[in-house]
């Protein structure tokens, strides 16, 4: 099994991904090999303090940009909610969706990284 299908498994949208690159594969491998130094740069961290967010917001929102354009959906989706509720002044709430996505973010890094 490949990259591709080791992300698709983990639902990445890899269909979407190629439509909007037109089936540029190449272009796309050297794109995911990228999104973990963005996220190393950009890190969003589950104990951000709770009453000073707004760099959270910022690096959650490049994330979801970086995510969506990459269809790496469950992470686009996660980062979405995170960054409307710390809008909505709801910390708590975007912490805990954080929680349940790390794992699934690094299990996407992880088959990205054993590619590179």
């Amino acid at each position: 099994m490949g990259m591709l299908e080791e992300l698709k498994n983990l639902g990445v949208n890899i269909d979407e991904a190629m439509k909007r690159l037109n089936n540029n594969e190449a272009f796309y491998k050297r794109m995911l090999g990228s999104i973990q130094s963005m996220m190393e740069k950009a890190p969003v961290d589950p104990d951000f303090d709770a009453n000073d967010y707004q760099q959270v917001i910022e690096n959650a929102h490049a994330i979801k940009g970086a995510t969506g354009n990459l269809s790496l959906t469950p992470l686009y989706k996660a980062y979405t909610d995170i960054v409307d509720l710390l809008r909505q002044d709801k910390p708590e709430e975007a912490r805990k969706i954080l929680v349940d996505i790390l794992p699934v973010q690094a299990q996407i890094l992880e088959v990205i990284n054993r590619y590179k």
